[in-house]
């Protein structure tokens, strides 16, 4: 009978508010001696942190919303001066009683040494994972590696950790979890478990997000001050750790790309729109988000379709600036084809020819079609204001887009993200060789049908995109494949924070060539009108830009074209918001107001 009560029991103590934890009653209150028991319940329990932290397609989206390849159609108060720490309300800590209650009761259960310590592993990979979210938002925070009791006020009213001790305490679980979380096939089945190669994978991406950050910010932004010495070479050291890491994963010869010379011109968007990905991906997704059909477990909060078709979402659509680091087949960047900067004047036609089969698979081109290939599609200006609408996660089935969710699987942690971590790391510490290159870049690019070129030159495009902070041709390169191989999957913002450039988030996100004001478009390549376009010049907080309306619907409010002469292009809505501003602070959000009052030991970030 006991057993019956704990499920709602454990519900609710997941469920419990950020503000009502602390004075919560004792944890026993879920009665542990009762139920962990055997693996079956440490199973249970952990398949609930699972399904918190193994994210869904929309907030893998959202996670990018705002990043400099997205052209976002509305205001974003944190990019404004009007954002405050009165703003910020997601100092929540609760998901972290459960994770410290798990390892704290979990010894309770009876099984084998093995088998509680890969259970011990898998709790202490979701505090990292925790921890991790923390750190990348507010630097240094408070760690805590045990359920608090709500009458300790030294422990609830102390101060932060400093960044480094957090970094280390989550390096220290990591480590922990890699060593004896067990990968067998049992616990790597459709990739939706935690196991040693999942542990690695995040101890990888983490690795490198720290080993840079250090690199590429001179100070330590909680404290607005130069790093230590022995700080700054810790950040070497983080670069090492995610080399170890990904070598790890590789040298298991259990994961590879999946490449199949003929379907180049598909495979890669197949793995985010098909429906049974985790069983036929099972070589390539180290971690997913596996969905059942048969079983009718979807994404019930959202269909994917809708939510990047229905302008009532603040459509994605993608910038141009970006689009335009995608290379040529033949492996040269698609910028080098044009004089000066003539590449701003080609047609969505001319930048199509010979690109990256991503390019393509990511965004609506000529001939894109939905249907099983009975309906062609061309860019919707009326959703994607830039013209550069996404078809990476969209489904071909139209009716999905007014179904319950679609049914597509996942993927967290892929292994192309293992091979160019590796050779990221391996750059910044001067070490990515062509032999390097060869084993990691070489395969991405290829898959994606792109000729593989050692770079010896730095791209000039990609110099100026990454803001002159980086020079070196081979950074840059990995770089730019970073960007088009991961694209609207939750990582880019990581890397614009890690690599100090956020001041390509606020900078104009731009569109399409429209070679005249006044014209009807073929925008589907079909030689039949798509869409007709008239416009005129108008004047928007001091810039000339022009007014269009598009088969009759006006999008003056949120699409317009940048004034030159009687062409232009699309210039997204999100460039003309006034106040927009970065600055140093913003690399990290402030200790919301609340929190500090309540505990004035946390202080606050530098700068709020």
């Amino acid at each position: 009978m006991k057993k019956s009560i704990i499920l709602p029991a454990l519900l609710s103590l997941l469920a419990v508010s950020c503000t009502d934890f602390l004075t919560k009653v004792s944890p026993n209150a879920i009665e542990s001696e009762y139920f962990f028991t055997d693996e079956s319940s440490l199973q249970i329990y952990t398949n609930g942190l699972i399904r918190s932290y193994a994210t869904e397609i929309k907030d893998l989206l959202d996670a990018d919303k705002y990043v400099d390849a997205q052209a976002w159609d509305g205001e974003y108060l944190f990019f404004t001066g009007r954002y405050g720490v009165s703003d910020n309300s997601s100092w929540s800590w609760t998901s972290l009683r459960s994770i410290n209650y798990f390892i704290e009761n979990m010894g309770a259960a009876e099984t084998s040494p093995t088998i509680m310590a890969h259970y011990e592993g898998v709790g202490r990979f979701f505090r990292a994972m925790f921890y991790i979210a923390k750190l990348q938002r507010y630097g240094a925070v408070p760690w805590y590696d045990h359920v608090l009791d709500p009458t300790d006020e030294a422990e609830l009213y102390r101060t932060r950790d400093d960044r480094s001790v957090v970094a280390a305490k989550i390096l220290e679980d990591l480590d922990y979890a890699c060593k004896n979380c067990l990968g067998d096939d049992k616990y790597r089945v459709r990739s939706t478990n935690i196991n040693k190669y999942v542990a690695l994978g995040i101890k990888a991406r983490f690795c490198l997000y720290e080993g840079t950050y250090r690199k590429y910010h001179e100070t330590d932004p909680s404290k607005g001050t130069p790093w230590t010495a022995a700080e700054k070479e810790e950040g070497n050291m983080y670069l090492r750790e995610c080399i170890k890491a990904c070598q790890e994963i590789m040298d298991s010869k259990l994961y590879s790309l999946t490449d199949n010379a003929a379907k180049r011109q598909t495979q890669y968007r197949d793995m985010f729109t098909n429906a049974d990905a985790c069983a036929y991906y099972t070589n390539e997704f180290i971690w997913a988000r596996d969905y059942d059909e048969a079983l009718r477990v979807n994404n019930k909060e959202y269909s994917i379709n809708d939510y990047l078709n229905n302008t009532g979402h603040y459509i994605w659509a993608l910038n141009r600036d970006f689009m335009l680091t995608y290379l040529c087949l033949d492996g040269t960047p698609f910028t080098d084809r044009y004089s000066g900067k003539d590449y701003y004047s080609a047609t969505l036609a001319d930048e199509i020819k010979d690109r990256d089969y991503r390019f393509a698979q990511t965004v609506r081109t000529p001939g894109f079609k939905r249907d099983n290939g009975t309906k062609a599609y061309p860019p919707n200006l009326a959703c994607a204001k830039t013209g550069y609408q996404p078809v990476k996660w969209l489904t071909d089935a139209i009716k999905d887009e007014i179904s319950d969710g679609t049914y597509s699987d996942v993927p967290l942690i892929r292994y192309a993200e293992i091979l160019l971590s590796y050779a990221e790391a391996k750059a910044e510490l001067g070490e990515c060789t062509q032999e390097v290159w060869d084993k990691s870049v070489k395969l991405v690019r290829e898959r994606a049908g792109v000729k593989s070129i050692y770079p010896t030159t730095a791209d000039p495009y990609l110099v100026e995109y990454f803001l002159k902070t980086v020079t070196d041709p081979v950074i840059l390169e990995i770089r730019r494949e970073r960007g088009t191989e991961f694209v609207m999957e939750g990582l880019r913002m990581q890397d614009v924070m890690r690599w100090h450039i956020g001041e390509r988030l606020i900078m104009p996100k731009t569109g399409i060539w429209i070679p005249g004001i006044e014209q009807n478009l073929d925008l589907d390549g079909d030689g039949q009108p798509d869409n007709y376009v008239s416009a005129k010049v108008v004047e928007k907080s001091g810039i000339n830009v022009l007014a269009i309306n598009h088969n009759g619907s006006s999008l003056s409010s949120a699409g317009h074209y940048l004034s030159e002469g009687d062409h232009g292009y699309i210039i997204a809505y999100s460039a003309f918001c006034s106040g927009y501003t970065w600055s140093e602070k913003k690399y990290l959000y402030p200790i919301p107001s609340a929190d500090v009052t309540l505990n004035e030991g946390l202080g606050q970030n530098y700068g709020w």
